[in-house]
């Protein structure tokens, strides 16, 4: 398939620059993929489409302060994306920068961390934070909230708060599980009481969930790796599910590639590794029933995702229907509930 397949023009006006004012306020698309039926819903109606034996998968990953300004020994200006933390003092990052700096320049950064680039890796440059304190307690203190780049204002103790789901927990992502961000505590308890069981899987979202396609070829495009854990609690969850006839319910993408990772090798596997899985149509989803997710960029990895999970047909119709309602775009806006692919 080309990357022109999953283009779509998208008004500016419908790209959500802030959270409404109340996390469950948010607008739902639902869209049955057996009879290609879109139905508009507000997000409050979800626990109504499960079932008691059903199981919701969240993505508890934690939004780290990974935006760092400064400036090279040199003087010249710098922009820091940490991407991953390897370990208390090193980390994989993007840099931003009138010349791509080498290895051995030091970095002073928010006029007060000491970091030296020990090499490049493509376009990742491996970082030491010569300061004392850990990497992670550095960007605590000195780092932004990295809001994505279509979002155009400068991240405020509201978005801190807001840009967070309320059962993020493992930090280690630079953008955030964003169909949790949906969820409130009386959502989560309305599941509960219907008798819907909740479970957890760690996916650490890198900065490359927000780059396009840039080949022609989608079969050309190298996915982006990204650190993942599945616990073996959540493994039996599905299990029970599954042999209850109940379906999983995936929050977000994220949640549903750390999945559908662990599943590659038959059983569900457990523990700590990384994926670069790139879901397109034809894929065969082995885990996942049902996925509440967001509305995707144009030419996004993400939205062959859901092109594969929805049909390409019944995406586009969505989406289209989704332009003409007014329904709003991308991390701070509306959502979609769709029922997978029948076999």
């Amino acid at each position: 398939m080309r990357t022109q397949d999953f283009d779509f023009y998208l008004p500016d006006n419908l790209i959500a620059q802030h959270p409404t004012s109340d996390r469950a306020a948010s607008r739902m698309l639902h869209l049955n993929v057996t009879d290609g039926i879109l139905s508009d819903q507000t997000f409050i109606e979800l626990p109504n489409y499960l079932n008691t034996n059903d199981l919701v998968v969240f993505n508890d990953t934690r939004v780290i302060k990974a935006r760092l300004f400064g400036n090279k020994e040199s003087g010249g200006n710098v922009e820091v994306l940490i991407e991953r933390v390897l370990d208390e003092h090193t980390a994989y990052a993007h840099i931003r920068a009138s010349r791509a700096p080498k290895a051995g320049t030091k970095l002073k950064l928010s006029h007060a961390l000491d970091v030296m680039i020990i090499e490049r890796q493509d376009d990742l440059f491996l970082l030491r934070f010569l300061n004392d304190a850990t990497v992670l307690d550095s960007l605590d203190q000195y780092g932004a909230l990295p809001l994505p780049p279509y979002i155009s204002h400068v991240a405020t103790c509201d978005d801190e708060d807001r840009y967070q789901t309320v059962f993020s927990k493992h930090l280690g992502a630079v953008a955030a599980p964003t169909a949790g961000l949906h969820f409130n505590d009386s959502i989560l308890a309305s599941l509960k009481e219907k008798g819907i069981a909740v479970a957890f899987v760690t996916l650490h979202v890198g900065a490359g969930t927000f780059q396009p396609v840039r080949v022609d070829d989608i079969n050309d495009h190298k996915m982006h790796s990204e650190l993942y854990n599945i616990p073996q609690s959540t493994i039996d969850m599905i299990a029970v599910t599954k042999s209850k006839g109940g379906k999983v319910t995936a929050i977000g993408t994220t949640a549903l590639r750390a999945l559908e990772s662990a599943a590659q090798h038959g059983s569900l596997e457990t523990g700590w590794t990384e994926t670069s899985i790139f879901i397109t149509p034809g894929y065969e989803f082995k885990v996942v029933d049902r996925l509440f997710t967001n509305f995707h960029l144009p030419k996004s990895t993400l939205l062959m995702l859901v092109s594969a999970f929805a049909g390409t047909e019944n995406i586009k119709l969505a989406y289209a229907h989704a332009i003409a309602q007014q329904y709003r775009f991308f991390s701070y806006g509306d959502a979609m509930l769709i029922e997978k692919m029948p076999k």
